[in-house]
């Protein structure tokens, strides 16, 4: 295994824990997290004054000398696949794809193959530089199987460091498309009755919660007041369907980016997505909202209907903002055209 020697000395003022203290003051252009640089320490690949310290919490004077010894990146153990991917962006850093419904971010148990990662390796081959000391794509987020949508992915350690960074911040603009049953509008009395609901100016619904998983089925999110992540989910009505309206088409944007986060809120407001077998529920329609086509089309769509559709950021190597736009797939442009027959 080849490696490659980084030397630097400890500024001023040095941060009480090692591994702080080297996250600091690192070469910038070395892009090494301190969950790297930790690990690292722990492996005996860090000489202070030529002397192997293994302790992140261990204390570091200014001026020290500090020798790492990084190995060149792996050959990831996951295998790449030739699967086709809708690129809407790609550089030497970085590359933002259209993911389709149906396809896992990441190998997991259940998926082991077939995933966006495996895609990546084999679309990228020998321009992935190393993420993590791993010829990997960099997942700074993901989203679920089912949804589909914008999603950028980091080649490099440098984007994969800057890109997390943005997204710990919440600083990226992420905006999705949904269709959900009702109608979330700020003049149903009902809404002001829910906890975590309130309403902004542009008849705007802001959901506020805490998420966390659900204590009996591990593969939920439940909502929560105390304990669990702080959310922050914001909605607005694009366009309704049937008489009385019965289904909306909404847009919705993140504060926050947790685990199923647009679906649970929804359900948690009484608007459920469309086609979502977790959260959704089936509703029953207004007998005369819609005619049987556009029924049956909703209650048979297959896959939750949500789409990221807006995704902005700053690059994270030149500083460019980046801003990308992905139309709806044809599943929900479909779904669209039929709740938007008339009833005869």
């Amino acid at each position: 295994m080849s490696t490659r020697q980084i030397e630097f000395q400890i500024a001023a003022d040095p941060p009480p824990r090692l591994d702080k203290a080297l996250s600091r003051d690192v070469p910038a252009e070395e892009s090494l997290s301190r969950t790297r640089l930790a690990r690292l320490i722990e492996e005996g690949a860090v000489r202070i004054n030529g002397t192997e310290l293994r302790d992140p919490r261990a204390k570091v004077v200014e001026g020290a000398t500090v020798t790492v010894t990084v190995a060149e990146a792996e050959d990831s153990h996951i295998g790449p696949e030739d699967i086709p991917l809708q690129v809407v962006y790609e550089d030497a850093d970085l590359i933002v794809i259209n993911k389709p419904a149906g396809m896992v971010v990441h190998p997991a148990p259940g998926s082991p193959n077939g995933t966006l990662v495996n895609a990546l390796l084999h679309h990228c081959g020998d321009d992935l530089s190393g993420v993590g000391g791993v010829k990997r794509p960099g997942i700074v987020h993901r989203i679920d199987k089912e949804t589909s949508g914008l999603l950028v992915v980091a080649k490099s350690d440098a984007a994969h460091h800057g890109l997390a960074a943005q997204f710990e911040a919440h600083s990226v603009e992420r905006y999705y498309r949904a269709i959900c049953y009702g109608v979330p509008d700020a003049n149903d009395p009902r809404l002001r009755g829910v906890k975590g609901v309130s309403f902004e100016p542009g008849n705007i619904m802001r959901l506020t919660t805490q998420l966390a998983r659900h204590k009996t089925d591990r593969q939920r999110q439940a909502v929560l007041f105390h304990g669990g992540r702080h959310a922050v989910t914001r909605s607005r009505v694009v366009e309704t369907f049937g008489t009385p309206a019965g289904v909306t088409l909404i847009e919705c944007w993140l504060e926050t980016g947790r685990t199923h986060q647009i679906r649970v809120h929804m359900a948690h407001a009484g608007h459920g997505l469309v086609g979502d077998p977790v959260y959704g529920g089936k509703r029953k329609l207004a007998a005369k909202a819609f005619n049987t086509d556009a029924s049956d089309a909703v209650r048979s769509f297959p896959r939750q209907a949500l789409h990221a559709a807006v995704l902005g950021f700053q690059h994270p190597v030149t500083g460019e903002n980046l801003r990308f736009e992905a139309d709806l797939p044809k599943d929900m442009e479909n779904l669209i055209e039929q709740l938007r027959a008339p009833l005869s």
